[in-house]
């Protein structure tokens, strides 16, 4: 599932990184100038190769201070008489395994079951992880200022029913050769043939990247 990103982009998301780590943990007036000065030319890579502006850019830099690390996206995988159970997202209107950002202070397996009920209607139990994927790297990704890995996990549903919600306009069933147009980024066939797999197969080890 691996994507090539544009040079541009890996050199400014390290700058970054580099600068927003050095921010934190530097106690010397004399570096922090200096990593506000790495953060201001990741911006001005950035800002060079969009539409955007550095000040946009910095801004969406400053909002997550503290050590760089990734971010997490879950998605919940529920197969039901051999569909595979997508919502539809109303920012793009591309359709999704149900999921989003991990919240601090919940498990994953909370997380997961959560952004199910929130978004689908449906409740489900977690019964194992499909696979890990870089998220940036994968195909159809949108730019993104940071790093993040995506969670996929099976699941079964154990109450609940179909009912869209603010971040979702339509909820239903698909099999593998009749699915709608896919918010790519959120989610892709490659992922959903390793959804598949795992429902086949429930020793099939977890994917990963």
């Amino acid at each position: 599932m691996a994507e090539t990103t544009p040079k541009w982009l890996d050199w400014a998301r390290e700058i970054q990184s580099l600068a927003q780590t050095g921010l934190t943990y530097s106690q010397s007036e004399y570096d922090g100038l200096r990593y506000r000065r790495l953060e201001e030319i990741a911006a001005e890579i950035v800002a060079s190769h969009t539409t955007l502006t550095p000040d946009s850019i910095l801004e969406n830099f400053r909002v997550q201070p503290g050590y760089a690390t990734p971010k997490i996206d879950v998605r919940g995988a529920v197969i039901q008489d051999g569909k595979i159970l997508l919502v539809q997202e109303r920012s793009d209107g591309g359709w999704t395994m149900p999921g989003g950002w991990g919240d601090v202070g919940e498990t994953p397996t909370a997380m997961v079951a959560r952004e199910v009920r929130e978004e689908s209607g449906y409740e489900v139990r977690v019964e194992k992880l499909v696979a890990v994927y870089d998220a940036n790297r994968v195909p159809g990704a949108r730019m993104e200022f940071y790093h993040a890995y995506k969670l996929i996990f099976l699941c079964t549903i154990n109450g609940g029913e179909a009912r869209p919600s603010n971040e979702t306009s339509a909820v239903d069933f698909f099999d593998l050769e009749h699915l709608p147009p896919l918010s790519a980024y959120r989610t892709n066939r490659q992922m959903l043939e390793e959804v598949f797999a795992h429902f086949a197969d429930p020793a099939r080890p977890a994917a990963f990247d």
